[in-house]
């Protein structure tokens, strides 16, 4: 391939030699510019028949010059070959012999002269033979014949590939792809994908500059892509979103790649071109960029109009905290993502038969608008229903490996399942979806994924063996170049899935700007819609109604509160009970009693079996209106302290309240899920 762009640049130059002086038409002078590139042999062929007539001239009769002559000759030609060591053998040969043989003529036109006898037969006959072999060379060296045969063949000899046929390249900016067969019934596309390190070798490139894209219609063959310059070694920073204000339906872009092609994904699918509604998985390493992956999606879906978020993070936020003024539901790890998980569980029946009712078979920005068209109705008269519209739900669970360890690595299976025809899309970051943390099924319904640097043992994991044997080495990286990945997803043309990619990075000074987006997504996105609010709210009572606005502040600035404020005396804050407490008034003598001691005494008596039965409802109604809608025997353990009853006591509760319809078992052994009291009854 280097051969064939130094041939095309060869030919471009030669092209700009023809057009030169080419001022004026006729047959004559497009001739003359279409020879001028084979004139130099016969230009030299006549030049040296003239300094052999003058060199015979002045040296006929001097047997000194016939010396010097003669070792000038020996000499030029020695040169030449020592020159000519760094090109082909083909090329050098014929250098050397025209040389020695222009120069021999040289020397015998200067002792005899250049019309003696044969001397003047020699120059007649077998100079024009030598430059017409160099128009023959040159005419060669500029076409392909039919096979497709060309210099590559050296290539691909190298690399074991000998009879392959390279067709015409497709040259773009930082990019060459050229269609490749293999001999037919001797050599299959597996042979190429085994040979792509050898041809990156002879080409002096990166692995992963050589990819191959199989024709999924042929065994042998397919196209053969090479990225000769890395664009991703420069570091781009986030400055803001793609797309401000945009629909959840357009493009993400996430970065970009090797050949400076912006990086692009999808979640929301299109009947139009049938595209799929899709989930995402993010996997990576430690060190390999994922963090900033992910903030650079988040990023691009929070500036979107029509899309609500649910995230959950059990490392609190640190890394999206400037965000979370703009997501719909934030939860920690824990009880809280358990809360989560049910609620989205809960939706999708909800959110599905909504869609089907208003003739939706899937989601599209059309649903996210006030239903005011009469092909979109619920009502059975045919007319206009004016429902509110419900925007696209993501739901995002980072770090999803405590979550899974905590339910289960079946934890998300429904929901990957069940989700995309309800217009919600689940995204999964870990650094290692192995079949030891996340169920099969689960990785199956995950038809996505962003794949950034990992172990070489994990590759499998990560991306499909088909993009692999193309060429995609995530294992290379390692966590060696942050944001570098590899996606695979619906929308992204096939022969991208190899294609290595690199995320942008965020600095310090972005976080200002992921502010201000924040509280633009606050103000001017989608809010949750009455059906995904209200099977939300039934599942997780007031862990969702009564939630703070992400990010929130919990208690007023000093400068809003007010001075007449009845908690303020005198600039300091007081409890309403301690308002009529003179704070000059003498302390009261000692009565009896005081010196009775606290530490000591008997304990308190066991509840009754029925009293028990209350304080336990009662127990579960303070869980509920806490928001802590998960439960299990260890959420008790004070509880059984405290009114001196067992955990096993407790255990036996549990599935007589879930027999009663006040629980619900959840995937998780030993957990139970709060029915809200409103839904029970």
């Amino acid at each position: 391939m280097v051969e064939r762009n130094a041939q095309r640049q060869v030919a471009e130059l030669l092209e700009l030699q023809l057009q030169g002086g080419s001022d004026a038409g006729g047959v004559g002078r497009y001739l003359l510019h279409r020879a001028k590139p084979h004139l130099p042999p016969w230009l030299a062929w006549a030049g040296t028949g003239i300094v052999g007539a003058l060199g015979n001239w002045r040296w006929a009769d001097s047997a000194a010059a016939g010396v010097g002559l003669t070792l000038a000759s020996v000499a030029v030609t020695g040169v030449t070959w020592w020159a000519g060591k760094s090109t082909s053998q083909q090329r050098r040969l014929h250098s050397a012999i025209t040389v020695a043989a222009g120069s021999a003529w040289l020397t015998a036109a200067c002792l005899a002269g250049p019309t003696a006898h044969p001397v003047g037969d020699l120059y007649l006959m077998g100079g024009p033979a030598l430059a017409l072999s160099w128009n023959i060379r040159m005419v060669l060296r500029q076409t392909t014949d039919a096979s497709g045969d060309s210099t590559d063949k050296g290539l691909l000899e190298k690399v074991g590939l000998a009879r392959a046929q390279l067709g015409a390249a497709k040259v773009e900016p930082n990019r060459v792809t050229a269609p490749l067969a293999v001999e037919a019934g001797e050599q299959t596309n597996d042979d190429v994908t085994k040979s792509l390190g050898r041809i990156a070798s002879a080409l002096d490139l990166p692995t992963s500059a050589v990819r191959y894209n199989p024709d999924p219609a042929s065994s042998r063959r397919g196209e053969l892509v090479i990225v000769p310059e890395d664009m991703l070694a420069e570091v781009v920073d986030w400055q803001e979103p793609s797309n401000l204000g945009g629909s959840i339906a357009d493009p993400l872009v996430i970065g970009r790649y090797d050949d400076g092609a912006p990086l692009v994904v999808w979640l929301p699918g299109d009947p139009e071109i049938k595209r799929n509604s899709t989930h995402l998985l993010i996997a990576g390493g430690t060190g390999s960029g994922k963090g900033e992956t992910a903030l650079n999606l988040l990023t691009e879906i929070l500036s979107r109009r029509d899309v609500i978020v649910w995230f959950s993070d059990p490392k609190a936020f640190q890394d999206f905290r400037p965000l979370l003024p703009g997501l719909d539901w934030a939860a920690e790890g824990g009880t809280p993502t358990e809360v989560l998980v049910a609620a989205v569980e809960a939706v999708i029946p909800a959110r599905t038969g909504w869609l089907g009712a208003h003739g939706y078979r899937q989601w599209v920005p059309e649903a996210a608008e006030q239903q005011s068209s009469r092909e979109h109705t619920c009502r059975s008269d045919g007319r206009a229903c004016g429902c509110p519209g419900m925007p696209f739900l993501v739901t995002w669970f980072e770090e999803a490996a405590n979550t899974l360890r905590k339910m289960g690595d079946d934890a998300f299976t429904g929901i990957a399942q069940e989700a995309r025809s309800a217009g919600v899309s689940l995204i999964v970051s870990l650094q290692r979806p192995s079949y030891d943390q996340m169920s099969t099924s689960t990785r199956a319904s995950l038809p996505s994924v962003i794949a950034l640097g990992c172990d070489a043992r994990d590759e499998g994991f990560v991306l499909p063996d088909e993009v692999l044997a193309a060429g995609a080495h995530p294992g290379a990286w390692g966590n060696r170049r942050p944001g570098y990945c590899y996606v695979v997803s619906p929308g992204v043309p096939e022969d991208r899935y190899a294609s290595p990619a690199r995320t942008r990075s965020f600095p310090s000074r972005a976080v200002p700007v992921m502010e201000v987006l924040a509280q633009w997504a606050q103000r001017n996105g989608a809010s949750a819609d009455p059906i995904t609010a209200g099977a939300a709210s039934a599942v997780a009572g007031n862990a969702y109604t009564s939630r703070t606005p992400a990010g929130a502040e919990q208690s007023a600035p000093l400068h809003m509160v007010k001075e007449d404020d009845p908690m303020v005396d005198n600039g300091l804050l007081v409890d309403p009970e301690d308002t009529d407490i003179d704070p000059e008034a003498e302390l009261p003598g000692a009565e009896q009693g005081d010196d009775t001691p606290i530490f000591g005494q008997a304990t308190g008596r066991k509840p009754s079996p029925e009293e028990a039965r209350r304080l336990f409802a009662q127990a579960l109604e303070e869980f509920e209106s806490e928001g802590q809608m998960i439960v299990g025997p260890k959420d008790f353990m004070d509880w059984c302290d405290r009114h001196h009853l067992s955990r096993s006591w407790v255990s036996l509760r549990l599935k007589e309240a879930a027999e009663e319809g006040r629980l619900e078992a959840t995937n998780a052994t030993g957990r139970w899920r709060i029915i809200p009291a409103l839904a029970a009854a």
